[in-house]
């Protein structure tokens, strides 16, 4: 097959749905850690309390996106949106896509934003663009057989270090990751018992892992500002590093209020849920949070995570992408305001390190005793498992 770039065109743009894990990691069995009872914003009513999959966090699956060169080269990436994604990708991105030469990311990235505004900018229209991004960015460096890293500017730092993200904290500093970042099970509906609760668990693996070891809170967007203020108090007596993503991310008042709040050893982060370069300026310029940290995978794809990174440099703030596995890799290892990032613990019972994406990808990398060197493999270095049950979405498809 030959390779290079000089005059290629994007032939075909192909979209699945995959049930079962892979990018939608809360497609899970009940038994599973991040689907049991963790604080949302769902918590306030008691029948969506127990589990995240009560109230349908896994009820769109993954999305996996094809982009295919006129010589048959293929580039591809995951996200979330399942169905309604792929319809979008197949009946109103392609035209953007096919035809186009294969090295012009930044125009296709600009007309599927500007054409999907009036119905997009979050969610799972930029779920939508952020894979077919991705899928471009793949296809580009296996075109080119360069790492996707190579193609931002190259490594910064030799050895990516990761902080887990898990109910066992514990088990993380044994498998030597710097922190652990705890899923908040009690928010403000369960009340001063709740509250206590919280504390005591963050107390019990504080002594567990001792000093230096980070902890940290994820909130998943549970709280009201008068109980994260609390919970932010007492949770600095045992010096928590930073409590993560407390409000609606349409709150920015609630963000800012409560960095104005917080005591000087701790941080505020967020950022998971937002969308592009607009929305995380919001984040930096008017709430100044400590860190932010896209997915690159929800938030406009590498393009649009690049753009987030440069404005981040410019407010003096780290860049710490949520999960998404080998597309974070490739980003983090080429940035100097990312010095560390997340590893999400997607074993059961959080007490094996095994692939975020897993069995969606092939050949997906992790860190072993909490670190990892990103591959020089084309493109983002990973195979898709098509042995996982993709169903293809034709364009015009009644779904």
């Amino acid at each position: 097959m030959e390779f290079g770039v000089m005059g290629r065109k994007i032939k075909e743009i192909r979209a699945y749905v995959v049930e079962g894990g892979g990018a939608d990691y809360h497609d899970q069995k009940q038994e599973h850690w991040i689907v049991n009872q963790i604080a949302t914003p769902m918590s306030v009513y008691p029948e969506y309390k127990m589990t995240r999959t009560s109230f349908g966090i896994n009820a769109l699956k993954s999305l996996v996106v094809e982009v295919e060169a006129d010589n048959g080269v293929v580039g591809f990436a995951v996200s979330t949106g399942g169905y309604p994604a792929a319809w979008i990708v197949m009946n109103h991105l392609d035209r953007f896509v096919v035809g186009q030469p294969v090295e012009n990311i930044e125009k296709i990235w600009d007309q599927m934003y500007k054409s999907t505004m009036y119905y997009g900018r979050k969610g799972v229209v930029m779920n939508a663009i952020s894979a077919v991004d991705l899928a471009l960015w793949d296809l580009l460096g296996q075109l080119r057989q360069e790492p996707v890293y190579a193609m931002l500017g190259g490594k910064v730092r030799e050895e990516l270090n990761f902080y887990a993200t898990g109910p066992r904290p514990d088990l993380a500093k044994e498998k030597g990751f710097i922190g652990g970042k705890l899923p908040l099970i009690y928010g403000q509906a369960d009340g001063e018992e709740g509250l206590k609760k919280n504390i005591e668990r963050l107390a019990k693996y504080r002594q567990e892992c001792g000093d230096g070891f980070w902890l940290m809170w994820d909130c998943w967007m549970a709280l009201d500002l008068p109980y994260a203020k609390k919970l932010m108090q007492k949770s600095s007596e045992y010096d928590l590093k930073w409590i993560e993503e407390c409000f609606n991310p349409d709150d920015y008042w609630a963000y800012r209020d409560l960095k104005a709040a917080a005591p000087n050893n701790m941080m505020v982060t967020g950022g998971e849920h937002e969308a592009t370069r607009y929305g995380f300026r919001m984040l930096m310029e008017m709430c100044d949070i400590d860190i932010i940290q896209p997915d690159v995978t929800w938030c406009g794809g590498m393009t649009e995570l690049k753009k987030i990174g440069d404005l981040a440099k410019a407010y003096g703030k780290l860049v710490v992408p949520h999960g998404s596995g080998p597309y974070s890799h490739h980003f983090v290892t080429s940035q100097t305001n990312s010095p560390f990032t997340e590893y999400l613990i997607m074993s059961q019972d959080a007490d094996e390190v095994i692939p975020q994406f897993y069995p969606l990808l092939l050949d997906e990398q992790v860190p072993s005793n909490g670190k990892l060197i990103v591959r020089d493999k084309p493109g983002f270095g990973v195979t898709l498992n098509r042995k996982h049950g993709l169903i293809e979405i034709k364009k015009g498809q009644r779904i």
